[in-house]
């Protein structure tokens, strides 16, 4: 019955935010909380949810913080040079503005760290697709998928608990895996290129006159100030264009500049990237002295310092509550027990002659099951399981580990995944839209890498 629910409460929540009947932060909170009474355990639903909350409160601080340390960042300048080299070569092509998105995205992912690509990312190339009228969703989609392929990388995450659930070397799980995961970032780029034409063919050949030419490439990323999830956004010196388009860019004159603080603001952060990779300290801890630094040397006074927070404002208000929302719903799907009965039913129901072939097996069932569940859930409560029953048919559990990382690409897009809600929201994208547009695409990008990886016999 506990699995039958939880089918049956994902797939509800799912189809009311696609058909857009309820807000995702409505339907993370009602759904869980109604099907939470169907299983009769109503009067435990507090503890569910602060339980939940407790265990995503370290995201959701490090979110609100890194919002504001990198929406700083935006404001004077750091990202200038590099976002304005990417829009020379994008210009006005559709085709190369969707295959700079994906480029983007993949090397900023190279921090490891979801939500700190979605911002540059969506902010660099959010006034190119509303100026030009390109689709938002195949920007979030691109984004994303890049984002996923990436998020392997042995800080990224996955491989990491991978690694711990199994008791086996990261780096043993993760430079194997290089030639297939190299594999789904090719068809990432290449998907970019066809969905680079198709908007090529709607659109045109599109050119900008010199003026708009030399606009767009100093048209620069404002995480917190440009592109607030659920409106736009005002302050750090917004020069918009006509309300016709809405296309808003920054003021290359914009008082929040810090050209003397360049060098000190680009070391910052690179210890604090180093530093995060390293694990030095917490995350959220990392993003909240890197915030409180950056406001302090850039804007002295305590005025600015307020006007800067409260240009953010709206973005981290949206972001921490979605996550907050999603909270509950994890709390729920784990404090019910619905998520260990689901995985439970999942592996009891692969035919015994599938054993030799547990890898094959990890590796699809990790699509659908690291986009319904959260990667803990996963990796420590579903991986061992499926190792175990790997061993006893002499599959190694580096296979097996190896075969777990190929579902991430899908994963980035899980409602579960707080990073997806800051993509969406500076995006302005309804999440059902970019979930509609993303599940076939990303599904398909980790059956490539599986793919590969098995041809290439990785696993």
């Amino acid at each position: 019955m506990l699995t039958i629910l939880g089918f049956a409460m994902i797939a509800t929540f799912l189809v009311l935010i696609m058909l857009k009947k309820m807000s995702p932060i409505a339907a993370l909170v009602l759904i869980p909380a109604l099907f939470c009474v169907f299983v009769g355990k109503g009067g435990k639903l507090g503890d569910y949810v602060i339980d939940g909350v407790t265990g995503l409160a370290p995201t959701a601080a490090m979110l609100m913080f890194a919002i504001v340390y990198f929406g700083v960042m935006i404001d004077v300048g750091l990202f200038d040079p590099v976002v304005r080299g990417i829009l020379r070569f994008c210009k006005a092509d559709p085709l190369r503005i969707v295959v700079g998105t994906a480029v983007l995205a993949a090397i900023v992912s190279l921090d490891g760290d979801g939500s700190t690509t979605f911002m540059i990312t969506v902010s660099a190339m959010y006034p190119l697709y509303k100026r030009l009228k390109m689709s938002l969703v195949v920007m979030t989609g691109v984004a994303a998928m890049a984002n996923g392929v990436m998020n392997t990388l042995p800080w990224g995450g996955p491989t990491a608990r991978a690694a711990t659930a199994l008791k086996v070397d990261a780096s043993d799980i993760f430079v194997p895996m290089i030639p297939a995961l190299a594999m789904g970032l090719l068809f990432v780029m290449v998907l970019a290129y066809v969905l680079g034409r198709r908007e090529r063919a709607r659109l045109g050949v599109l050119t900008l006159d010199e003026a708009l030419v030399e606009e767009t490439e100093t048209v620069l990323v404002g995480a917190g100030a440009t592109a607030q999830a659920g409106g736009s956004g005002t302050g750090g010196g917004l020069a918009d264009e006509a309300a016709g388009d809405g296309f808003q860019g920054l003021d290359p004159d914009r008082p929040t500049l810090r050209p003397k603080l360049y060098w000190f603001n680009a070391l910052l952060t690179v210890v604090l990237l180093t530093a995060m990779i390293m694990e030095w300290l917490p995350i959220p801890v990392l993003f909240l002295l890197g915030a409180a630094l950056a406001l302090t040397v850039n804007f002295p006074h305590m005025p600015d310092q307020k006007a800067r927070i409260a240009a953010h404002a709206e973005n981290v208000l949206n972001v921490s509550g979605m996550v907050f929302a999603a909270a509950v719903f994890t709390g729920v799907l784990q404090g019910t027990g619905m998520v260990d009965h689901m995985a439970e039913w999942l592996v009891d129901n692969v035919p015994d002659g599938m054993g030799p072939h547990m890898a094959l097996v990890t590796g699809v069932l990790s699509i659908p099951l690291t986009y319904f569940m959260s990667n803990d859930g996963f990796y420590f409560g579903v991986l061992p399981v499926l190792a175990e029953a790997g061993q006893a048919h002499g599959v190694s559990s580096l296979e097996i580990a190896r075969a777990s990382i190929v579902g991430q690409p899908l994963h980035m897009s899980s409602p579960l995944v707080p990073a997806v809600y800051v993509l969406v929201g500076m995006a302005k994208v309804e999440f059902g839209d970019h979930t509609r547009f993303v599940v076939k695409w990303a599904a398909l990008t980790s059956l490539v890498v599986l793919g590969s990886a098995l041809l290439f016999g990785i696993v």
